[in-house]
């Protein structure tokens, strides 16, 4: 019973962080575009084309089916693929990069939400090569499992290394991580994701530059930009949004692509500093500097209010609360 109380205070405080932050950073960046379709509620993954210009991705949350649309940047959709071989059980995340030996765009969904951290033995992200043509299809995916090495997480952010070719998972917890996946993805049995360096609290996307300079991790309060080692490099002024879910570079990787759920959700472009771009490496190393070098960095940049902060008290307590009487009526 104890262990299941605990599990529904992490739930609980999980389900507060949907509630719009009453004092967010300024209202920094321009509208790019409003998805117009109707059938994309929940937005959960954003992407740019790697090879079609103007082009977007997205995807929908949990409950929905294995598919994905291509948007055009009047926010109208110009294709919508099914994934076939493939479930949507808590899809969340998306990344797109391109394939340096075949110029082919590689697109990767992540069914890797998990509210209840161990509800599922193990997760799923799908890879499928990006269709040449923007007509509705039906696409063949390659299904990869996944568990983590030091057990189950909820996570919400993938990313992949266009220099190295390797896959991240950022967990969304209070103490979340940076996991990476194996070098060579094998499709015959589960393969690990080890923890290599934290992410801020309750992340909920995350994405490499196209150049492989830096990363990004976005949270419902803010943005923050990491060198390849895990360094912070500067936080990001981000735009209010109703329900902040996913974060994409441009193409060019001078801006940042951020996107809410909701019908009708609008997606906005937000510019980077000159300053916070690091200079490239010839040889960046996966492993982040320090552990937990990155969670302390965000949780001290200021992505957090005080308002913010007595709000998520005043939950915990209503949480906490709500535990102790159900420990008692339930002894």
């Amino acid at each position: 019973m104890g262990g299941l109380l605990i599990r529904m205070l992490g739930v609980a405080l999980a389900a507060l962080a949907v509630l719009p932050p009453a004092a967010a950073a300024a209202d920094d960046g321009e509208r790019l575009f409003t998805f117009r379709d109707p059938r994309i509620t929940e937005s959960s993954g954003l992407a740019v084309s790697p090879t079609h210009d103007d082009v977007y991705y997205t995807h929908n949350d949990s409950s929905a089916q294995p598919e994905f649309y291509a948007v055009g940047a009047d926010g109208r959709t110009k294709a919508t693929f099914r994934l076939r071989g493939a479930e949507a059980r808590d899809w969340e995340a998306m990344a797109a990069v391109k394939d340096p030996a075949t110029g082919r765009g590689v697109l990767w969904f992540a069914d890797i939400g998990d509210n209840l951290d161990g509800a599922w033995p193990d997760v799923s992200i799908y890879k499928v090569m990006e269709p040449r043509t923007l007509a509705d299809a039906t696409l063949p995916a390659v299904r990869y499992r996944f568990r983590y090495a030091d057990g189950a997480r909820n996570a919400e952010g993938i990313m992949v290394n266009p220099r190295t070719g390797r896959l991240h998972v950022v967990t969304k917890e209070f103490a979340g991580g940076v996991y990476v996946a194996p070098k060579k993805l094998r499709t015959d049995r589960t393969n690990t994701l080890r923890r290599i360096g934290s992410a801020p609290i309750m992340a909920t996307d995350a994405a490499y530059a196209p150049d492989g300079s830096s990363y990004v991790i976005r949270t419902y309060f803010s943005a923050t930009l990491y060198e390849p080692s895990g360094k912070m490099i500067a936080k990001v002024p981000m735009p209010e949004l109703r329900q902040a879910e996913s974060i994409a570079y441009t193409r060019d990787g001078t801006a940042l692509l951020t996107g809410s759920e909701g019908v009708r959700s609008p997606v906005y472009r937000v510019p980077l500093p000159a300053a916070a771009t690091p200079t490239p490496s010839p040889t960046p190393s996966e492993r982040p500097r320090a552990q937990g070098t990155t969670a302390a960095a965000e949780q001290a940049g200021g992505g957090l209010t005080g308002l913010n902060v007595l709000i998520w008290l005043g939950a915990a307590a209503l949480a906490i609360g709500a535990i102790t009487f159900l420990a008692r009526i339930t002894r």
